[in-house]
């Protein structure tokens, strides 16, 4: 099957040069190979067991640092998609949880299996998880604030939000990128950009093009200090742009 996999990988790029390793991959848990035809490897340099991509590992590799028993754990996933990482984190978590946004449902609901919540208000009870996660989530947010306050509100003492967020202003100051009016229509202030959503065709607008100072602003708003973890190993297949893991504890 690994081959067959191998094969396709290399089969949609023909003639291109492209990376190729040995390791092991946190997501499924195994010895693999890793392959990348394209020299943007946060997209394309895939675990051919599982097919995961780098910030979906170095999230897996932080959250074994800092929280190795977190299999049994109370987790909250925001937003997750079908990437290897949600996947491990559904399947290997025995107090789960994951939510989407349905702007038209009421917050609360179950729609397709999973609970309807917005992170801006989220409807869960103080302190109800040890670990919230979310994968590329923010620069879609409207109000960070609130979600960062929500997240600090509904996490346990000693909990943590261990979250990916590319960082494209990784030398300059946050930008905000767009915003929603009252009836949820995005307006842009740069040029309209969209990142894919799991639950809507459409993609996902985006709100923040964010720099390093988004540790300053979760300190001002929580009082949560935030490490950034930002690996490069090619034994974990870690490698490529905006690959940073940000833990707020």
């Amino acid at each position: 099957m690994y081959k067959r996999i191998y094969r396709k990988i290399l089969s949609a790029a023909p003639g291109m040069s492209y990376q190729k390793n040995r390791g092991y991959c946190p997501c499924c848990e195994s010895d693999t190979s890793f392959i990348s035809t394209s020299s943007w490897f946060r997209d394309n340099y895939r675990c051919i067991r599982c097919m995961s991509i780098p910030r979906e590992r170095a999230l897996i590799a932080a959250l074994n640092k800092y929280y190795p028993e977190w299999a049994g754990l109370r987790i909250h996933e925001s937003s997750p998609n079908d990437s290897s990482a949600s996947r491990l984190l559904k399947n290997k978590c025995r107090d789960y949880t994951g939510s989407q946004y349905y702007r038209d449902k009421p917050k609360g609901e179950i729609v397709s299996g999973y609970i309807n919540q917005d992170l801006e208000e989220l409807t869960f009870k103080d302190e109800s998880f040890d670990i919230i996660i979310t994968q590329d989530v923010f620069e879609h947010i409207n109000n960070p604030v609130k979600a960062f306050r929500e997240i600090h509100r509904t996490l346990k003492k000693g909990g943590a939000h261990i979250f990916t967020v590319p960082v494209i202003n990784r030398f300059n100051k946050t930008e905000r990128w767009g915003e929603f009016d009252d009836s949820g229509r995005i307006k842009f202030f740069r040029t309209p950009e969209y990142h894919g959503n799991p639950v809507d065709p459409q993609g996902s607008p985006v709100t923040f093009h964010w720099g390093f100072d988004i540790i300053n602003l979760i300190n001002e708003c929580t009082g949560m200090e935030t490490m950034v973890e930002d690996n490069y190993d090619l034994s974990l297949g870690l490698s490529g742009r905006y690959l940073e893991v940000f833990v707020s504890l």
